[in-house]
């Protein structure tokens, strides 16, 4: 196992806020829970390699959303919400946070009162500001800040902008996002720029990613170079396969692939993240991918139905897993090797079983600690075609 560079010390928070199930024990230990439910969980399958921890497990999350409100006294606070409620924690820094983010959202907070700026009240539906959202290209240092707002109306707005932009220089974008729903959801359709482009980009696996305020981009950008790096690695590829990049998101992993393979088509029901695919392609002059927006499914059978091939098939589905159909689809459109990124070891090995009857064996079982303090692991696996699957 890699050398942990750290000193345990427990959150102050942990047992009000909720948000890290593990705060309580050492990173050790942590390493050791998650090892031992992924050979539970996988062994059967083929052996269960030790996991990749983080040489530094703290203040990795380049995305913070803060939720604002005020305590029963009626001073603001900002923070996160308890686990399974909407009662908000203050939080002025968090120990898997962005420092930097907690910084600014802090610096908000201060600012709130010499602009009379209330935080919006759920139960009497007074108040502006929302929630704050900052995001950190780690490789790059570009700061978003996105002010989620009840309406349109926002007071002394430029002012506040250069105030906070005097504060932190450093901040590239800022962003104010309309959410007037009585919705859990932090960002609302309606969005204005108020300095800057409107996005930040950031650089993963020597690739640059533009990412918007609604751009999925993974929260720990260190260890998911450690997870996609070992994804390329096992696909071994060698500049003749043609690739799909399944549940392709905005691209990453397909991007990525596409300097090593002949061709990379992805596949992603979200339209707008198909669009960024798109550009984060265009933006590292790649040419040899094609985005889809579509069900992965039907997308497979209807290649396999025309007699098209393909050699390699990445999938990084939800924590729900993929599906019986999915799994049907890869198995009738047959390629060599079949590269599963994981992100719930449960599914995972419930898909295992599913692909085992279509003759897709497990070679290699690679866990990776991305979200080091919570319960969550990730995991590659390679897979390869065997004679064996049902007739």
């Amino acid at each position: 196992m890699e050398t942990i560079n750290h000193s345990y010390a427990p959150c102050p928070l942990a047992k009000k806020c909720g948000g890290c199930q593990m705060q309580n024990i050492s990173y050790e230990k942590q390493l050791n829970w998650k090892m031992k439910t992924e050979i539970g969980l996988l062994s059967s399958f083929g052996h269960v390699e030790e996991i990749l921890p983080m040489e530094h497990p703290y203040h990795y999350r380049n995305k913070v959303q803060a939720a604002f409100g005020t305590d029963r006294k009626g001073k603001i606070i900002s923070g996160v919400y308890q686990s399974g409620t909407h009662r908000i924690v203050p939080v002025d820094s968090c120990m898997i946070e962005d420092q930097k983010a907690d910084e600014i959202i802090v610096t908000i907070r201060e600012l709130l009162p010499s602009f009379k700026i209330l935080p919006y009240n759920e139960d009497t539906g007074r108040g502006i500001l929302r929630h704050v959202l900052v995001k950190r290209g780690f490789q790059s240092g570009e700061i978003m800040v996105v002010l989620v707002t009840s309406s349109a109306v926002f007071p002394s707005r430029n002012h506040f902008v250069e105030a906070l932009r005097k504060k932190h220089p450093d901040i590239t974008t800022i962003l104010q996002n309309v959410n007037p729903g009585n919705t859990s959801l932090v960002l609302g359709e309606n969005e204005k720029i108020l300095y800057g482009n409107g996005f930040i980009t950031d650089l993963l696996c020597g690739l640059k990613f533009r990412i918007s305020s609604r751009s999925f981009y993974q929260i720990n950008p260190i260890q998911t170079e450690k997870l996609y790096s070992n994804a390329i690695e096992f696909a071994a590829l060698s500049g003749e396969e043609i690739v799909i990049d399944a549940y392709c998101g905005v691209g990453t992993i397909g991007l990525c692939a596409a300097k090593k393979a002949k061709s990379v088509i992805g596949i992603e029901l979200e339209r707008a993240a198909v669009r960024n695919a798109i550009e984060n392609a265009k933006l590292n002059l790649i040419r040899n991918t094609r985005f889809y927006t579509g069900d992965a499914s039907d997308f497979l059978e209807e290649m396999a139905s025309a007699g098209e091939k393909a050699d390699v098939v990445f999938l990084d589905p939800p924590r729900a897993g993929s599906t019986s159909r999915f799994i049907s689809s890869v198995a009738v459109l047959a390629p060599e090797k079949v590269i599963y990124i994981s992100c719930n070891p449960e599914t995972l090995a419930r898909d295992l079983r599913e692909f085992s009857k279509h003759g897709y064996k497990a070679n290699k079982i690679q866990p990776v600690d991305m979200f080091p303090f919570t319960h969550h692991v990730e995991t590659v696996v390679l897979m390869t075609k065997t004679d064996d699957g049902e007739r």
